[in-house]
């Protein structure tokens, strides 16, 4: 039996138009338009399961992402400082 996310939300009209035009975006890193396209298809109600073979992530990614996006909104899908130690050559 499928188990339904806790996690579940509703997309501001805003927060809508700035997610498709991530995942439109040609110069998009793909990380954030997966990320995207996760949040877009959770606001859809479907389940992780499904989303992960949609996108061919694995489950527990979509999982992590719509639980940062429902905790912390769009401020959640970037990118957040690593731990370890400081990196010694520039990228």
């Amino acid at each position: 039996m499928p188990q339904k996310s806790l996690f579940s939300f509703s997309l501001t009209l805003q927060e809508r138009r700035t997610l498709e035009a991530a995942t439109r975006k040609y110069t998009s890193p793909y990380r954030d338009v997966i990320r995207a396209k996760i949040v877009l298809l959770a606001a859809q109600g479907m389940e992780n399961k499904q989303i992960a073979q949609r996108l061919d992530v694995p489950r527990q990614i979509v999982s992590k992402w719509r639980k940062r996006f429902f905790e912390q909104r769009l401020c959640g899908l970037q990118e957040q400082p690593r731990r370890g130690r400081e990196r010694t050559f520039s990228p």
